[in-house]
């Protein structure tokens, strides 16, 4: 008896989820939202998480979202503190099988292919619990590219942070797997809790990490952890002490030497 060819398996379509916190930051969307409508992949959802913003702001997100079905918002909750805790509410209204980004509102998509890369990909390694791409700055006035942000990879994340590389955020996708794991930034960072959230994810065992060589966004050069500088420098130290302890001048010193590196002409 002649056997049966065998049954082809489907493979679902990965399903992207961007998350945008917003602030009265309305005439920066329309960039954002062309960005990902001009994607030859449209297996996506955009989900603004609006604080406290004005009238007007609302009313433009009104608008935006009665263009696509794929566009909603939702109100940040009065629990969720800053920019991370809107993100937070990001990784609530994901369903158990997306994929989730988070974006500003002065970002966008760097090419309509890039959301088809990432997809390929996805479909190819399903069980990754991450993913991380490139992104690449972009100065506000002139539209000119600015520095690359990426992972310099050590061999896992873990060996990586200690390096004192970071992925970029905007350009890590993260997977099922990641949030199982992990789902909540703490609010007690207001600009470094993207930093605190990896270094407490990369101890997790068996984390699988892809690298996708590709600008997946590109970046509004500015915002407000660049007025905040001083902060900043103190909420990155508190982080690594967390996770280092007495050794957390490593990575800081390194994540800083390479900052200066990547700004160097050439």
């Amino acid at each position: 008896m002649a056997e049966s060819p065998p049954t082809a398996v489907a493979v679902a379509e990965p399903r992207l989820l961007v998350v945008v916190p917003t602030l009265d930051s309305y005439p920066l969307l329309p960039a954002l939202v062309a960005s990902l409508q001009g994607q030859s992949y449209g297996h996506w959802r955009l989900l603004f998480v609006d604080g406290p913003s004005g009238i007007a702001h609302r009313q433009a997100l009104d608008r935006l979202c009665c263009t696509d079905s794929r566009l909603s918002w939702i109100q940040q909750s009065p629990g969720e503190r800053g920019i991370f805790g809107a993100m937070n509410q990001g990784f609530a209204a994901a369903g158990p099988h997306d994929w989730l980004l988070f974006w500003g509102s002065d970002d966008r998509a760097g090419g309509d292919q890039v959301l088809a890369r990432l997809a390929a990909r996805l479909r190819l390694e399903p069980a990754a619990d991450l993913l991380v791409a490139h992104a690449r700055y972009e100065d506000a006035s002139s539209g000119r590219p600015g520095r690359l942000s990426r992972l310099r990879w050590r061999g896992s994340l873990g060996r990586s942070l200690a390096w004192g590389s970071t992925p970029p955020h905007q350009a890590t996708v993260f997977g099922p797997g990641a949030r199982r794991h992990l789902a909540r930034y703490d609010t007690d960072f207001r600009l470094a809790a993207d930093l605190d959230y990896f270094l407490r994810l990369s101890r997790c065992p068996g984390l699988r990490v892809l690298l996708e060589p590709m600008e997946l966004v590109r970046l509004g050069d500015g915002g407000v952890s660049g007025s905040q500088t001083g902060r900043r420098l103190s909420e990155v130290r508190r982080a690594y002490r967390r996770c280092f302890g007495a050794w957390w001048w490593g990575p800081f010193l390194l994540r800083y030497g390479q900052r200066l590196l990547s700004l160097w002409p050439g």
